[in-house]
């Protein structure tokens, strides 16, 4: 191909020789620039071989002069985040749950901390958002079983909901259909009373409805309250409003007073920090459903 080379007539270089469908190679070699920067990546990439893990061995790889690895990085990076947050925890702790919301950045310090926690231990059921689903309740809105001040919500995430702790919310709403305590055509009658209790005015007096009316009155209004008002110290949950928990269809609401339902919501004291369960009250309060 030697044989072959001629001086290119538009830029005066001398070609390789080689030609392709009329296109020749022209000889030019490569910018200087160009040769300093590989020389450059070759240069640091020995550097970084010396300095950093990177061969690897039998047992793994090479250490490196300075001995770094990912984990360490976090470590210390995890121990600056702590120390930042230890000033902030000091001056928590020494503020009474329901003055926390006057001071900015303590508010602040404890919802960050909070959301970082709802995510781990409480998005599995309630969500990430807090807008639950079946069974289990949306944090939002203004419907609680407990109680939905500070206290109350503190002690929820403390004691929890027909938990192993001695001092459990609980509640149990006995199975009327499944027990033999209504027959399924007085299920159905009460079914039809309960859903007009959230629709307001008068409802058609039909029989049936009376006749739910009547048993609603006997069997539920001790807990329910005779408008369907619920009850928080009994965690009786409200009736005549849309929000429902297992929902307000006819077959939903006759499956739950046939078989009844009774969740259970954990006990978190011994699983996790007063801390973090005083952050957890202060982030789901102020999703706004908090009273």
């Amino acid at each position: 191909m030697a044989g072959n080379k001629e001086k290119d007539p538009i830029s005066g270089a001398e070609t390789t020789g080689h030609e392709w469908d009329g296109l020749k190679e022209l000889n030019i070699p490569a910018p200087r620039w160009w040769l300093w920067v590989f020389l450059i990546t070759i240069i640091w990439a020995v550097g970084y071989w010396v300095l950093y893990p990177a061969w690897p061995t039998l047992t793994g790889n090479t250490k490196g002069a300075k001995e770094w690895t990912q984990h360490r990085e976090l470590q210390e990076k995890q121990a600056l985040i702590a120390e930042r947050q230890q000033k902030y925890l000091e001056q928590f702790r020494k503020v009474k749950l329901e003055d926390i919301t006057k001071n900015r950045e303590i508010y602040e310090f404890a919802r960050a901390g909070g959301a970082a926690a709802f995510k781990e231990h409480c998005a599995a059921c309630h969500g990430t958002g807090a807008a639950g689903s079946k069974g289990y309740p949306n944090l939002n809105d203004d419907d609680w079983l407990w109680g939905g001040t500070l206290a109350e919500i503190y002690t929820t995430l403390k004691t929890g909901i027909r938990s192993d702790h001695p001092d459990t919310h609980f509640a149990q709403m006995p199975a009327f259909g499944r027990d033999g305590l209504l027959k399924p055509s007085e299920v159905r009658d009460v079914v039809e009373f309960v859903q007009k209790l959230h629709e307001g005015g008068k409802a058609e007096q039909t029989p049936s409805y009376l006749n739910g009316k009547t048993i609603y009155t006997a069997q539920c209004a001790a807990c329910h309250g005779e408008q369907g008002q619920g009850d928080r110290s009994k965690g009786a949950p409200k009736l005549n409003d849309a929000i429902w928990l297992y929902g307000n269809d006819k077959a939903s609401i006759i499956e739950t007073i046939t078989n009844a339902r009774n969740g259970v919501m954990p006990t978190w004291e011994n699983r996790l920090s007063d801390d973090t369960l005083r952050q957890l009250t202060i982030y789901i309060h102020s999703l706004g459903g908090g009273e």
